[in-house]
């Protein structure tokens, strides 16, 4: 196992300005366990993640990397699995963990349809209650809680979860919690992030099939 790394930056220098983001991320994704990196959402390409992390929520990741201890290469050997998988026949194994996952594009792709109130955004953990639409990209919907009349949907309560947490494909996991409350987006999502292989028979998704959502955030509690 490698060294675990030492602390760059002090408290002061982590809250100053003159500190990139873009640091802070190269830095975390280095270092830590991709676990790690999943859960404080600081997987993907460098520019992307500091579009969306604030610096107050870089700081916490990079105190908690260091009294977790959860560093690159303390994971489990069946996550370290999943991550071969993955790997490209042309890419060195070593490379799995930082170019691979961390550097990946995201599995599906956002449209804003109605925006939100921009203020509301759901964080993992929290309930949120959606209406949706699944279709494939023939258009075939598999699956909808949309009811037919505006009567009836009064009476019908939208699907309500625990996001971020597994409880949905991690394509809904990933798109809901970049939505605000009253949002509406179209999230086509990847194969990897919905039902992959297997796909789901009794619902008509055929395996490996890209799935398209429209999904509006109703709540965020």
């Amino acid at each position: 196992m490698a060294a675990e790394p030492t602390r760059e930056w002090s408290d002061e220098q982590l809250k100053s300005d003159d500190l990139p983001k873009k640091d802070m991320i190269k830095f975390i994704q280095d270092n830590a366990a991709h676990s790690f990196l999943n859960e404080h959402k600081l997987l993907g390409n460098i520019k992307n993640v500091a579009k969306t992390a604030k610096k107050e929520q870089l700081i916490i990741a990079y105190n908690e990397l260091f009294e977790s201890k959860r560093f690159k290469g303390t994971e489990p050997i069946e996550d370290i699995t999943e991550h071969v998988k993955a790997v490209k026949i042309d890419e060195k194994p070593k490379e799995v963990k930082t170019e691979v996952v961390d550097e990946g594009p995201p599995k599906f792709t956002k449209s804003v349809l109605k925006k939100g109130d921009k203020t509301n955004f759901p964080k993992k953990g929290d309930t949120v209650s959606c209406w949706y639409t699944g279709s494939l990209e023939d258009g075939t919907v598999f699956d909808t809680n949309i009811p037919l009349t505006a009567r009836k949907k009064k009476q019908t309560k939208p699907l309500s979860f625990k996001v971020g947490l597994g409880r949905v494909i991690r394509g809904w996991d990933e798109g809901v919690l970049t939505m605000s409350k009253g949002e509406t987006a179209r999230l086509v999502i990847e194969p990897e992030w919905a039902y992959g292989r297997k796909g789901v028979p009794d619902n008509k998704i055929p395996p490996n099939a890209t799935l398209i959502f429209e999904v509006e955030l109703v709540s965020v509690d």
